[in-house]
């Protein structure tokens, strides 16, 4: 299991951490990854058609870019650490995919719309930095801009994981990869196992982190596993 405050414990330095277990995997992993990340989840969909033609905005971790078409009456810039994925992403024109990170992202301050940060926050390793990053997607809008934000829920025990109150929060979820056997390992295997870090919100805890850095909630719920909140900068109604 992870440790919910490596640096404030002495151990390794978060970024070190989640350079090892998050973006070097998600290097690793791109294409594969990429394959079964298809299909668009309902609230993001409807978040997405629901604005104003000609919006314009991010979409902070995108991934493969699956969210960039979903309304194509809108412009989005997608970003992520992972430049294989970027690649990926970078398909989907007319938008734009960049490689940038989460904690530093280089667009101006108060100008866009809106921004979606879908099942990306998640995998910062501190609350302090998961803070940040809610912090830093705030403050891409323009007044009147909302984000949404997705993380994974602690509470998951419908899932095939089984997670729920009282599990550790911070935890290790494995990411098995097949290969053919012409491209099998030096002992012939033909799969190889992946960890990703993931911290496990529990009900509430989002939300929190929003108010915390000075946004307001619009709107926040559960939907298959995930915890996600509507948000925007206080006083940016």
């Amino acid at each position: 299991m992870a440790n919910n405050n490596l640096e404030e414990k002495g151990e390794i330095p978060a970024e070190t951490y989640e350079e090892e277990h998050v973006h070097t995997v998600y290097e690793q992993i791109a294409s594969h990854f990429s394959s079964t990340r298809y299909k668009p989840w309902p609230i993001v969909s409807t978040f997405l058609e629901n604005l104003a033609p000609g919006s314009i905005g991010l979409d902070v971790g995108c991934g493969n870019g699956k969210y960039l078409t979903v309304n194509r009456d809108v412009f989005i810039v997608g970003s992520d650490r992972s430049t294989n994925l970027v690649k990926i992403a970078a398909g989907h024109q007319p938008h734009a995919a960049i490689v940038a990170d989460t904690l530093a992202l280089p667009h101006q301050k108060g100008r866009f719309d809106f921004a979606i940060s879908i099942a990306v926050v998640h995998h910062l390793s501190t609350r302090d930095r998961r803070r940040e990053a809610v912090q830093c997607i705030l403050d891409t809008l323009r007044d009147g801009g909302k984000a949404l934000v997705y993380v994974w829920a602690l509470e998951q025990k419908n899932s095939r994981r089984g997670w729920d109150e009282g599990h550790e929060q911070d935890v290790m979820v494995p990411w098995v990869m097949k290969t053919s056997k012409k491209n099998a390992g030096e002992n012939g295997e033909t799969e190889k196992t992946f960890q990703r870090y993931y911290h496990l919100y529990r009900k509430g805890e989002l939300e929190e982190d929003v108010v915390n850095v000075g946004g307001e909630v619009i709107e926040s719920g559960y939907e298959k596993d995930n915890w996600w909140a509507i948000c925007r900068r206080s006083g940016g109604g």
